[in-house]
């Protein structure tokens, strides 16, 4: 047969064979597969309940974790219940000893201290309750702790204070939270042995404003009429170091009093106070990665065969050194309105 002939029938041949793939296609598609995991996950969640005692809900850090978990965990069918104490120690014991009675599936607690929670947070787990510490944790270790590392925060503000004060007075303030929460005895655990390696620094004040602006304030303004030469200052939460920054800037000392301090990252909190100078330094443990840490945990917990208590484990936070060099930056900080409108 000759070539010419050939040609046409090979291309005949094979339109016949694109052809019948096209037809027969569809019918020997395979059907798809169902995820035979994501049911039972589903039904793990469903219809439970994750009860969450802050200090607190006036203020950034618990409102960006309600929101954070909200969104993570009410698709799923969880319920998330807030029992609000408003900074009583004794109404926070009482709410957790109110939900023992309840039994949800998980409590999250923001710890005021080490001590007034401990026991009852021991009787939630051995009653079948998971329970997830947020930041300050008792001297109960939990099934979770999601939270900054406040020994590294200590070091890092510490750190950045004593090379700010190079070639000034080596003069410098701490301002700590309240002496009985594990935030500020770790942190100044941190200052502490940074300290030990500069034996030229030295410490004019260190004292409690127990997490408020307004005695901030009044210690700070105190140290600076004692000590105008003033080259820096460790503070321990940027919500109350608010008012540190005040009294540096009321004494015109603003840009020369290194301030460094440390919080969730709230843009209002700490960006733009960041960008205004009152703060040099704001280490961010980075509220909205906390609350999706913390969800993600509970998700885990809920979907496993672990029993409250059976394993314990620890999420330490990953630290945003806010500056001048990232403070304008978007995405650095973070704002309530787009948490919860995202949700």
């Amino acid at each position: 047969m000759g070539l010419k002939l050939l040609l046409p029938r090979l291309a005949n041949a094979v339109a016949g064979l694109v052809f019948a793939g096209v037809v027969a296609g569809p019918a020997l598609a395979q059907k798809g597969l169902d995820e035979p995991f994501q049911g039972p996950f589903r039904q793990a969640l469903q219809g439970k309940v994750v009860a969450i005692v802050p200090v607190a809900m006036n203020f950034d850090l618990a409102q960006g974790w309600v929101a954070g978990i909200k969104k993570e965990l009410e698709p799923w069918g969880v319920k998330v219940e807030v029992r609000d104490p408003n900074w009583s120690t004794t109404a926070g014991a009482q709410a957790v000893t109110t939900l023992l009675s309840e039994k949800p599936a998980a409590i999250i607690v923001h710890n005021p201290d080490v001590q007034t929670y401990a026991k009852l947070l021991q009787r939630a787990e051995n009653s079948g309750t998971y329970v997830i510490q947020i930041n300050m944790g008792s001297a109960y270790r939990t099934t979770g702790f999601v939270g900054a590392n406040w020994v590294e925060i200590g070091e890092r503000g510490a750190q950045a204070v004593v090379d700010a004060c190079k070639g000034k007075s080596n003069k410098i303030a701490i301002v700590q939270g309240a002496l009985s929460a594990a935030a500020s005895a770790y942190t100044l655990k941190g200052v502490e042995n940074v300290l030990a390696k500069h034996p030229e620094i030295k410490v004019v004040s260190s004292q409690a404003a127990d997490w408020d602006a307004t005695k901030a304030k009044a210690i700070t303004q105190t140290v600076l009429q004692q000590n105008p030469d003033l080259c820096g200052i460790v503070g321990f939460w940027d919500g109350m170091d608010i008012g540190t920054a005040a009294a540096v800037r009321e004494a015109g000392l603003t840009g020369k009093v290194f301030v460094a301090t440390s919080g969730g990252g709230e843009q209002k909190g700490a960006c733009d106070q960041v960008k205004a100078g009152a703060f040099d330094l704001d280490l961010s443990y980075d509220v909205p990665t906390q609350a999706s840490n913390m969800a993600s945990m509970i998700k885990w917990l809920l979907a496993s065969d672990l029993k409250a208590g059976q394993a314990k484990s620890s999420v330490y936070s990953t630290l945003i050194p806010i500056t001048k060099a990232n403070a304008a930056i978007d995405g650095t900080c973070w704002s309530l309105d787009k948490l919860t409108s995202s949700h």
